[in-house]
């Protein structure tokens, strides 16, 4: 019997949160073979935009972030090793609906404002072309309460309940303990760019939550060269020893550490064990079916 490669599939809301949330973990598995594909929602229009010299390609000025943003994101694909990327959609479709409570949420295209059902089947659809075995989306919070974030999660749930092909679904977390020991690394360095947050100000999970480990250390340098290619909306500084922090548009310090955290949400309980280190750990190999993407 022929083989597939593993098949890994990202939703995200917006360009950079891939390379935020994820990086490390889709450079892993595409340096060992795996298909990588990542679905972005929207442009990320609303974004905040750090240089001073860009600040015109906003969204109350020439509203051109998000086609700035597109080639930001095609960069940080390329230093992960993202084999397939797609936009919900075709690229524009659906609009960055900006953070809770702003005037943003009220655009006609705000992905917030799209039909569900409509936003489901487009990603249903790429689920039944590509056939993950393991889908990855924020959890039902989206991770820090962002609108889009949250309406990824809830297509990503109700597309995945509908292919039978994807064994797991894997909410992507930040571990309370690793950022913890990252801030305390970052508090002992006098020339640290950022401010420290405050108690509270990073969105994290309590580590009992955590179903799986993935280690990324040795897959760092090309989390931090996708991080560095969108400009516009994250600043990362390198100090010695290998300690490294980022941090957006607001300049709080969030330590890069060397492993990303995930709550399995959905999966056969009995492999539970296996994938506490692999999101794709005793699952299967995945039967050949015509050619390979």
């Amino acid at each position: 019997m022929l083989t597939a490669p593993p098949r890994l599939l990202l939703v995200h809301a917006h360009p950079d949160d891939e390379s935020l949330w994820t990086g490390g973990t889709i450079a892993r598995y595409a340096a060992a073979g795996v298909q990588v594909t990542l679905v972005t929602c929207t442009l990320g229009e609303e974004g905040e935009i750090i240089p001073e010299s860009l600040a015109q390609l906003g969204a109350a000025a020439a509203d051109q972030l998000g086609g700035y943003r597109v080639a930001e994101l095609r960069a940080a694909c390329a230093a992960l090793g993202v084999s397939d990327h797609r936009y919900l959609g075709g690229m524009g479709r659906w609009r960055d609906s900006g953070m809770a409570g702003v005037p943003a949420n009220d655009h006609p295209r705000a992905f917030v404002n799209g039909d569900p059902a409509e936003q489901t089947e487009a990603l249903a659809a790429i689920l039944r072309d590509v056939r993950p075995q393991v889908v990855v989306t924020y959890g039902p919070d989206g991770g820090y309460g962002h609108p889009d974030h949250i309406r990824a999660h809830e297509i990503t749930v109700a597309a995945a309940a509908g292919v039978p092909e994807v064994a797991r679904l894997y909410y992507a977390v930040v571990s309370r303990r690793a950022v913890e020991e990252g801030l305390a690394a970052l508090a002992d360095v006098a020339d640290l760019p950022f401010r420290l947050p405050e108690p509270g100000e990073l969105s994290v999970v309590d580590d009992a939550e955590i179903t799986t480990t993935v280690a990324i250390a040795d897959h760092l340098p090309a989390k931090l060269r996708a991080l560095r290619a969108h400009a516009t909306q994250v600043s990362v500084w390198q100090g010695q020893d290998g300690l490294h922090s980022y941090a957006l548009s607001n300049g709080v310090a969030h330590p890069v550490i060397d492993h990303e955290s995930y709550i399995l949400a959905n999966g056969t309980s009995d492999s539970v064990t296996a994938a506490t280190a692999d999101v794709f750990g005793g699952l299967a190999p995945v039967e050949h079916v015509g050619a390979d993407r």
